[in-house]
């Protein structure tokens, strides 16, 4: 199967989170944060799309979400999710990192 631009865009934004996770001091960042971090690294997206990733990336045991709020959540990232942001585990729809990180 052939992948689209849309593919590619959502599984290096999943990495993204997935490494900016990685390099927090407590591994975890709540949503709105995370929205302005994406677009830094060229990820416009909505506040609502953030919440999806984390959701989507939860079910895959790579982070976990606390729901603060309905607006507000924070991810963590978890133990797998730091193997997957250095490379060392892969995860089908996460972009695997580059070998320079």
């Amino acid at each position: 199967m052939t992948k689209n631009f849309k593919d590619f865009a959502t599984e290096d934004r999943r990495l993204v989170i997935l490494r900016v996770l990685k390099d927090q001091e407590s591994y975890s960042l709540n949503c709105s944060v995370m929205q302005m971090v994406l677009q830094q690294f060229g990820h416009g997206v909505s506040r609502d799309q953030v919440r999806t990733d984390y959701a989507w990336l939860a079910e895959q045991d790579l982070l976990t979400v606390e729901r603060l709020s309905d607006t507000v959540h924070v991810a963590k990232i978890t133990a797998r999710g730091v193997d997957v942001a250095k490379g060392l585990a892969t995860t089908p729809g996460v972009k695997r990192p580059g070998p320079e990180g």
